[in-house]
């Protein structure tokens, strides 16, 4: 199965960026998983420039999406919601339809419990709004793994919760 990973963070090289890269190794073998975490090149969308035309760089991820079987979404909750850049990208593919049917893991990836719960319930309702498939959803810590020099070690409980989301794509 062909996985595409998508960092919700605003900063390029975040905790999520390397959770989807733990998880990228963990499904190595059986799944062929990439990571996209350019989300904060893209330009601000507006229904204007959608119409004078979508920039490459846009274009060129929404090929990225509708060529993957599944999608893994890991955000950080910045101010009880999903990053702007998360939010930016879901209204340049919301028109387009890219994200319809689309099997959807969404992970908040956050320091403690209980922060994610409202990124959380904001991503579902986009997606929902975008006809996606979501097959489970995933809260997870950063005390639920250990981080070493920008490294994400998966737990086995971790590994046993992922295989588990996996065998639902």
């Amino acid at each position: 199965m062909k996985i595409l990973g998508i960092s919700g963070s605003a900063s390029r090289y975040s905790s999520n960026y390397y959770l989807l890269k733990a998880i990228q190794s963990y499904a190595e073998g059986e799944h062929t998983m990439s990571v996209y975490d350019l989300l904060p090149n893209f330009e601000l969308f507006t229904p204007d420039k959608l119409k004078n035309g979508v920039p490459q760089n846009i274009l060129t991820f929404k090929t990225q999406i509708l060529d993957a079987d599944a999608i893994i979404i890991c955000t950080p909750e910045y101010t009880h919601n999903i990053p702007a850049v998360l939010k930016n990208m879901i209204e340049w593919c919301t028109a387009s339809g890219e994200f319809a049917h689309k099997r959807i893991l969404p992970i908040t990836f956050t320091p403690i419990a209980p922060r994610g719960e409202f990124a959380m319930s904001s991503l579902l309702m986009s997606l929902q709004t975008m006809d996606a498939k979501v097959v489970s959803q995933l809260p997870l810590y950063k005390t639920d793994v250990d981080i070493e020099h920008e490294q994400i070690n998966l737990s086995e409980d971790v590994r046993d919760i992922l295989g588990a989301a996996l065998e639902l794509f």
